[in-house]
């Protein structure tokens, strides 16, 4: 086994020399000055340096390098907006789903709380994804009644935070599963 800090060299090494392999053949006849420069700000580009940032390359030079911004994580009342304050939200999405078979499906107040919750937690504890975790989460929830849709043709569904917690219960906690629920 490599060690990280031996592996890490590694790849630099590897995107180093490929800069400059690329570099050799771009710049044919451009003389040495262009390459030093282009390989320069390839270097950067690839994270080599721990020193450089992109912030340090020329205003024109900047502009072509990708934008990074940190956000804050959703919290529970995020959660709670994102489900209920939407237009089209991912409830009203499954509503109107699950209506095309004849289901009409309610959600109350409690459920959708804990739904915001059990989002909150799966995101703390395993990979952030932010809002798209209430997705599979919701499908996690409904996987049964959409599979029986089709069968259930004029009935009425009303989830509650018990239908919830037996069906959600084990994901917050477990650790194994966490990772498959995107």
């Amino acid at each position: 086994m490599i060690a990280p800090a031996l592996e890490s060299l590694l790849f630099q090494a590897t995107v180093l020399l490929g800069a400059a392999i690329l570099v050799r053949t771009l710049s044919e006849g451009g003389g040495p000055l262009a390459t030093g420069i282009l390989l320069g700000v390839l270097f950067i580009a690839a994270g080599a340096f721990h020193m450089s940032k992109v912030s340090d390359l020329i205003p024109e030079l900047q502009g072509r390098f990708p934008i990074r911004v940190e956000l804050n994580s959703l919290n529970l009342d995020d959660f709670k907006r994102i489900l209920r304050e939407p237009e089209n939200s991912l409830i009203k999405q499954y509503q109107a789903l699950l209506a095309t078979e004849g289901v009409a499906v309610e959600f109350d107040d409690e459920c959708v709380d804990l739904l915001a919750s059990v989002c909150e937690k799966v995101n703390a504890s395993s990979e952030n994804i932010g809002a798209r975790r209430l997705h599979t989460i919701l499908e996690y929830l409904l996987e049964d009644l959409l599979f029986e849709a089709s069968e259930m043709n004029g009935k009425r569904v009303r989830l509650n935070a018990a239908d919830v917690q037996k069906r959600l219960a084990g994901i917050a906690e477990d650790r194994d599963l966490t990772k498959y629920i995107l």
